[in-house]
């Protein structure tokens, strides 16, 4: 079971601010490099507004996911908030088409990566070579990924972003003072016609599409050192940044490359290419040759950087799939060495370069839409409902504006949101065929898969089921534990008592889908009756409720963990120590995961049996059950001096 995260403390790991904007922005920068021409020949002189309004989405996006991440700090983003808010099955719809989109982003970022790099090495945009260059980098994005990505790896990309901006910001201004003229950017609109509603709606979805670069940052939940007022500088800093670039270089696009008739050069001979083409519409002609370059190496490696973040962002959130049984564990299955889950980068890696293949880039975006657009949907919805199902969990970060509705409050910008993507999701169905049918068979495929995987193992379609971070580490082994004896205290201890014996059992119940026996926690409370009473007196009324409670929730939160059964019982002794030894004969238990008694001296996970006396370490009972118990034991008590419900647990195996 989960505890409540410290405010104070909420969102401190490893990775800083700084690198959660880069993560992000690298998915945000790509946008502008591969959906600037498809949005441009569809909205042609409303590009700049298109783009504005959907930057006022990115703002109500970023708000959700910021305040999601912070609230459960798991490895993925919809998807996690699904499941707090509803149940594993609308978790897993999440998931499944944020899946999509990743695949999507890899094909459609290495195969535009080529494009602008044709522009320093002309043949590779001519059939086979473009092709060819695509695979070799969705092959790169690939093994990187199965290698991992360090803290130095992090700071490249981060300085990547910085130089990207610079160079967006320069095109942006000098653009502005060198090519704008109103007229030349109002003139050729007639809305309805030129351009029509339906493309204009439809230019609207595609340029949200980068947004899945909140998906990639979420799923560095959990590794972030960000503080609350660091939390709001994300947002604020991305979300004007976002409407800034966009609708810059979208008014420096239409202008630089105007309309003539229903098109544009954007959408037509520019359109794997967009910004290359807007930088040679610059004079001088030094000016135009300079800025072409720099175009060509800045947007290669950020594209590059952007389908690196979408295989990351694929991997971890197939992760977190794999851990719940969304998706066979055999999928999830990390690496040795690197605890990367390359099997499902290896066939994440096959699925983007079959997308390639077709090589049409408006289908690709259209479809990469769907699945965004739903995504979003079910996030926003996800935060309103987390609103009132959890209304005193700490958050970190707190969607602002909020209006007071029965227990909790109601945050309007996540319902615009959940609103907006609702629209444009219908819309977007009605308008492209592809995001239709193809969209569409997709999420219906997942579930049927889902389904079928559920059932077949006699799992609930709602209910979480979650299997133990090792079993995805190594390959399946025989049982080591046939049953795990748990003696429970009546403390918060005991949760750390249970979920540690619930892993291990987990992770054999998983060998069991292998053919291998699982394992069985056995709970029990131990009465101690005084010398002065019969062993079978009477108990009070107060003292057996209070031992039927602890074991009911020490079996409620025991099978959490997928295929773990635990039974309960009690057990009476005139000493605790030597009943719990004794049951542990009487059962042929093989392991004993115990609680030391307080106050313990236990440090730092000291290893019993080292340097220093048992006695310097635990009391009676525990040093009875260690030097007398006929298994292996692990002692887990909170370190000494702290609060047992807020101390961080520390085991040892005897």
């Amino acid at each position: 079971m989960e505890r409540p995260v410290d405010p104070a403390a909420a969102a401190r790991r490893t990775l800083g601010s700084p690198v959660l904007f880069s993560v992000m922005w690298t998915a945000l920068a790509s946008a502008i490099y591969f959906a600037l021409g498809v949005v441009a020949g569809r909205a042609l002189g409303l590009t700049p507004l298109v783009f504005l309004l959907a930057g006022g989405f990115f703002v109500l996006c970023a708000m959700t996911y910021v305040e999601g991440a912070s609230l459960h700090q798991d490895r993925a983003g919809a998807t996690v908030f699904a499941r707090y808010a509803f149940n594993e099955l609308w978790s897993f719809v999440a998931g499944w088409a944020v899946l999509l989109d990743f695949l999507i982003l890899v094909a459609v970022t290495a195969l535009v990566a080529v494009n602008y790099a044709a522009t320093l090495v002309g043949p590779l945009d001519d059939g086979v070579l473009e092709l060819v260059g695509a695979l070799a980098i969705v092959g790169y994005v690939a093994l990187r990924n199965v290698r991992g990505f360090s803290s130095r790896r992090y700071r490249r990309v981060l300085g990547l972003v910085a130089g990207d901006l610079l160079l967006q910001g320069l095109i942006i201004v000098v653009g502005l003072v060198l090519l704008f003229d109103l007229d030349t950017l109002v003139d050729p609109i007639d809305l309805g016609t030129a351009p029509r509603w339906e493309d204009v709606i439809f230019a609207l979805t595609i340029a949200t599409v980068a947004f899945t670069g909140l998906e990639s940052a979420s799923g560095l939940a959990g590794e972030v050192r960000v503080s609350r007022r660091g939390l709001k500088r994300v947002v604020s800093s991305a979300s004007l940044t976002v409407i800034v670039v966009y609708v810059g270089i979208a008014l420096v696009a239409v202008t630089a490359l105007p309309v003539s008739g229903a098109g544009t050069p954007l959408g037509s001979t520019y359109r794997e290419a967009p910004v290359v083409g807007v930088a040679t519409a610059f004079d001088p002609p030094w000016l135009a040759g300079a800025l072409m370059y720099a175009v060509a190496v800045l947007a290669t490696c950020t594209l590059v950087a952007a389908a690196n973040s979408a295989m990351m962002g694929l991997s971890r959130l197939a992760y977190s799939l794999a851990t719940n049984r969304q998706i066979p564990s055999k999928l999830g299955r990390l690496h040795p060495t690197r605890s990367t889950p390359w099997v499902v980068i290896a066939i994440a890696a096959a699925l983007s370069a079959a997308l390639l293949v077709p090589g049409d880039l408006e289908t690709l975006v259209g479809i990469y839409a769907f699945g965004a657009l739903l995504a979003f949907l079910l996030a926003h919805l996800a935060i309103v409902r987390l609103r009132f199902r959890e209304p005193d969990r700490p958050r970190p970060y707190r969607i602002p504006f909020n209006v007071r509705v029965g227990g909790g409050e109601l945050p309007l910008p996540a319902v615009a949101g959940a609103l907006v993507a609702a629209a444009l999701l219908g819309t977007l169905l009605v308008f492209h065929a592809g995001a239709r049918y193809v969209g569409l068979g997709w999420t219906l495929a997942g579930l049927a898969l889902y389904v079928i995987y559920r059932r077949t193992g006699g799992k609930s379609l709602t209910a979480r089921v979650v299997v133990a971070e090792e079993v995805l580490r190594h390959e399946p082994q025989a049982s080591e534990f046939g049953s795990i004896l748990v003696p429970i205290l009546g403390t918060r201890l005991d949760d750390d008592l249970v979920q540690t014996a619930g892993r291990l059992a987990a992770e054999d119940a998983a060998d069991e889908d292998e053919g291998v026996e699982g394992s069985t926690i056995e709970a029990i409370w131990v009465f101690q009756v005084p010398m002065a009473l019969p062993l079978d007196a009477r108990l009070p009324a107060s003292q057996l409720e209070t031992a039927r409670a602890a074991l009911a929730r020490a079996k409620a939160v025991g099978e959490e963990y997928e295929g773990v059964t635990v039974q309960t019982a009690t057990v009476r002794g005139r000493r605790a120590g030597q009943a719990i030894v004794e049951e542990a004969r009487r059962r042929g238990v093989e392991l004993i995961v115990l609680g030391a008694e307080e106050p313990s001296k236990i440090r730092r996970g000291a290893m019993l049996g080292g340097r220093g006396s048992l006695d310097d370490f635990v009391g009676d009972a525990t040093k009875y059950v260690v030097t007398r118990a006929p298994c292996r034991v692990i002692l887990t008590a909170p370190p000494a001096g702290e609060d047992l419900a807020a101390g961080e647990i520390q085991e040892s195996i005897i």
